[in-house]
C-alpha cells in the first residue's frame, strides 16, 4: 500500500480530502521491493496516524484483496530497537518520508493480528493483514 504525495490515475486508489493518497499494488514481493515500487510510483510505503486514515486504507484494501492477505505498509522497527509489548506499534514506526509520518498511533488503532517476535537484535517489518469480506477484519502482522 503506497502512500503518494499526488492523486494517482484512476486505479485502485483513495484520496483523503485533505490529505494522503493511497494506492493498492498487488505484487508477491518483499517489504524492500514494496517500498522501491511505491518510490518509483512518487510516494513511499503507507502510514496510518488517526482513525480516519485507517478507514480510507482499509476500505481500499478490501477492494482489492481477493480473501485473506498482508499488504506492505511503512510499518518498521530497527535492529537497536526492542519490542515493547505496552505499547500500541510494539516498538515498530512509521519510516519517515519528508518528516510527515507519525511516530506513534491511537492505542484504540494498534490492534496486532498476532504478536510481533520479541527481540532487540534483528530489525523486523510489519505490515496490514486484512480477512474477511464482511466488513474487513485486520491487524498489524510482522
Amino acid at each position: 500500500a503506497c502512500a503518494l504525495g499526488r492523486p494517482p490515475p484512476p486505479s485502485a486508489a483513495r484520496c483523503q480530502s485533505a490529505g494522503a493518497c493511497f494506492s493498492a499494488h498487488l505484487a508477491n514481493v518483499s517489504y524492500d521491493e514494496a517500498r522501491s515500487d511505491c518510490g518509483r510510483r512518487g510516494g513511499g510505503l503507507a502510514w496510518v496516524g488517526a482513525e480516519p486514515e485507517l478507514r480510507l486504507l482499509l476500505a481500499l484494501l478490501a477492494e482489492v484483496a481477493a480473501g485473506p492477505a498482508l499488504f506492505w505498509v511503512g510499518l518498521k522497527r530497527n535492529a537497536s530497537a526492542c519490542t515493547d509489548a505496552g505499547q500500541p506499534l510494539r516498538g515498530f514506526s512509521w519510516e519517515e518520508r519528508g518528516g510527515t509520518a507519525p511516530r506513534e498511533l491511537p492505542a484504540a488503532l494498534g490492534r496486532w493480528a498476532k504478536e510481533p517476535v520479541r527481540t532487540c537484535t534483528t530489525a523486523r517489518c510489519a505490515g496490514l493483514r486484512l480477512e474477511g469480506s464482511d466488513g474487513p477484519r485486520w491487524g498489524w502482522r510482522e
